[in-house]
């Protein structure tokens, strides 16, 4: 569902406290977009930003409907491709904006609350995505992840309920600059309303100095991890844990 940038800030001050309590068979999460040349977006509107509340219902279909009305009711919707599928589909339904050769930086934040300074800072840099490839999600961390213990695995941000990923990627490598750029100015807005750590898997090469605070407590526990099956350190083309 595409919404218009003037009503992002209703968006997701709805999203915040509607997702908390909603059922554990939603997922779904808001994006910061450029529309892309879709059918089912009016051609006039193809190349806009946007802000899409993307949703999944693995609940019985015959309640899908209703499970998604409070999203679709929270404001206009521009354009919507919304119905019954097979997993695999929405699973696969972004991967035509990211084709082989791209180039991408990355930021990521865990997030306790998505406070009105925070929505400020995604009001002020998400509508400057750059590029149709880039794009900006505030994913939902709740449900059963929450009733995990903090030191249990190797996760340790079971206290938080969002997990935010900065997400950079362009085509041409002479906008390297620019679109960085864009990523670290978005990322150094949101960090002060956001945890130290963020989701490894959405970190850029030069985060490797957050690598303690990515695992918190559980960092010790996973050197030794490290030492004991790695201690030559083979596997380091990563988030690395030094052994």
């Amino acid at each position: 569902m595409l919404y218009e940038l003037s009503d992002a800030a209703t968006v997701l001050k709805f999203y915040r406290d509607f997702i908390k309590d909603a059922p554990e068979e939603l997922g779904g999460f808001p994006a910061w977009q450029i529309a892309p040349p879709l059918p089912f977006i009016p051609e006039d509107r193809h190349g806009e930003p946007f802000l899409l509340f993307v949703a999944c219902w693995a609940g019985p279909i015959e309640e899908g409907e209703a499970a998604l009305k409070p999203i679709r009711d929270v404001a206009p919707v521009v354009a919507e491709h919304v119905g019954p599928m097979p997993y695999p589909a929405i699973n696969s339904a972004f991967d035509a904006l990211v084709p082989a050769g791209l180039q991408h930086y990355w930021k990521a934040n865990f997030v306790k609350e998505l406070t009105d300074d925070a929505i400020a800072a995604h009001l002020e840099h998400g509508p400057k995505v750059p590029t149709v490839n880039s794009t900006v999600h505030i994913y939902p961390i709740n449900g059963a992840c929450h009733r995990v213990a903090s030191d249990a695995t190797a996760f340790a941000y079971r206290d938080a309920t969002f997990a935010t990923v900065i997400a950079g990627m362009w085509p041409d490598p002479a906008e390297n600059d620019a679109n960085t750029a864009w990523v670290r100015g978005f990322y150094d807005a949101t960090a002060p309303h956001s945890e130290a750590g963020g989701y490894v898997n959405f970190m850029a090469g030069d985060d490797q100095e957050r690598i303690k605070d990515n695992y918190k407590g559980n960092y010790d526990r996973l050197v030794d991890v490290k030492r004991k099956y790695d201690p030559g350190n083979l596997f380091h083309h990563n988030q690395n844990i030094r052994p």
